[in-house]
């Protein structure tokens, strides 16, 4: 509509006119909330709720969702400095690592004590017979039931099957009921990352795998460095 033809049918409808409509429709503000925050009504006090009334009770409750709002974004803030400070403290103690089993020790620690994980394994893929302690070493040819899971490249969340559940968490399998599973590549498959929890919900397929991704890469680049130094 121009501006013209607004003022035009401004001027065609009268007071009058606005207070029969009005009057012919009571509840038209119950229909139109929206409307009562932008009128300017003195206030009389009454029986019947006022517009004032109304425009505060109004206000008072988009203010209490905007509150809620704004706790819900500290809340938010907050854990993810929390768990801002935990990647970063776990990627130094990574970059600190020069043996295999310092790696495993430090994703133990971290993954079941800072980020509160009920099991975690890592395993290495190797024909080689490597002397660890604190990550099991397995045949790439042999990996059965959790082909899937590396093959694709990608962290995953939610409820592994049976067989996956025993292949990775091993005499842990029992009480493991959701899992997350991140698999390590540089240039080739080199291992892979689970985090289990005894809780069946804890992961879920809807989860997000931003920080399972990066805390992958990260692990990936130190163990490619660390079998290089074997290597040697």
């Amino acid at each position: 509509m121009s501006e013209e033809a607004a003022v035009e049918m401004s001027n065609s409808v009268s007071e009058a006119d606005v207070a029969e409509f009005l009057a012919h429709n009571p509840d038209f503000f119950s229909q139109h909330t929206d409307l009562l925050a932008k009128l300017n009504v003195p206030h009389e006090s009454g029986r019947a709720i006022s517009l004032v009334e109304r425009q505060t009770s109004l206000l008072r409750e988009k203010n209490q969702q905007l509150n809620e709002h704004l706790s819900d974004l500290i809340e938010t803030a907050r854990y993810n400095d929390l768990k801002f400070e935990k990647t970063e403290r776990m990627v130094l103690a990574l970059l600190d690592c020069m043996t295999l089993d310092e790696i495993g020790i430090v994703i133990k620690e971290s993954l079941c004590e800072d980020f509160h994980g009920d099991a975690s394994t890592l395993l290495l893929f190797s024909q080689d017979d490597l002397n660890v302690n604190d990550l099991r070493v397995v045949d790439p040819r042999q990996l059965g039931p959790i082909t899937p899971l590396v093959d694709s490249n990608l962290p995953s969340c939610g409820q592994l099957s049976r067989e996956q559940n025993a292949f990775i968490f091993d005499e842990m399998a029992i009480r493991v009921q959701s899992a997350a599973v991140v698999p390590l590549v540089k240039g080739e498959s080199l291992g892979l990352l689970a985090i289990g929890s005894f809780e069946a919900g804890y992961f879920h397929s809807g989860q997000g795998t931003v920080f399972l991704s990066y805390v992958g890469e990260v692990l990936s680049r130190v163990l490619s460095r660390v079998l290089h130094q074997l290597d040697q």
